[in-house]
């Protein structure tokens, strides 16, 4: 029995003619050839080409204008941020500007009312402007009996006591005034230390000594 392959053997014709002599038809251009896929290569497996790489490069490209808009939004963030921190801090500091210049008609209204010479219209007027300021943030302080404080405190007066057991505001001699944290003007006070009684025992015994006779 002979294969195929042996009773095709010899030369093999084609008609090329795109023209059928037979039937005078213009003949599909492929033939009856079909073209065979490639050897090796995978079938349903996509085959690389330029598609893919464009995909490739657009996302990343995606990627680089996404981290751009985000490091954009960070600082616009901090921007925003920056600048309403310093319209804040401007505008408490024009507000202390004006309070620290009232703060001398303040105390005149303090002594007055000290000395029982707060009444009539100036009663009314000293009150309006005392709450006005008192809505605006300043807060008056500085108590006889409360802790020395050096950061809110000026000592002008030092002195010892054996009624206080740390060192304590003994007088008030000028009222402190503040908005918020920020000290406009420390409290002018007198300040009471504890007694040492061990060092004026020893004083005392010291002097005794001395004025013994030899």
């Amino acid at each position: 029995m002979t294969s195929p392959r042996e009773e095709h053997d010899g030369p093999v014709i084609r008609d090329r003619r795109r023209i059928d002599p037979d039937t005078g038809q213009v003949r599909d251009a492929g033939g009856d050839e079909k073209s065979a896929p490639a050897p090796g290569a995978a079938q349903g497996a996509p085959a690389a080409g330029p598609e893919n790489g464009e995909a490739a490069a657009f996302k990343e490209q995606l990627a680089e204008r996404t981290a751009d808009l985000q490091r954009l939004k960070a600082e616009y963030d901090n921007y925003r941020r920056r600048v309403e921190r310093d319209r804040v801090a401007v505008r408490e500091q024009a507000l202390a500007s004006v309070l620290a210049e009232l703060l001398p008609v303040l105390d005149d209204i303090g002594r007055a009312r000290d000395h029982n010479e707060l009444t009539g219209g100036f009663k009314s007027v000293a009150d309006a402007l005392e709450g006005v300021t008192g809505k605006l943030g300043l807060e008056r302080f500085g108590e006889k009996g409360e802790p020395f404080d050096p950061t809110v405190h000026e000592a002008l007066m030092h002195a010892y006591s054996a009624e206080v057991t740390e060192t304590s505001v003994a007088d008030v001699l000028q009222p402190g005034y503040r908005i918020g944290e920020r000290v406009l003007r420390p409290a002018r006070v007198a300040v009471a230390e504890p007694q040492d009684g061990d060092a004026d025992g020893d004083a005392a015994g010291g002097q005794a000594d001395d004025e013994r006779p030899e």
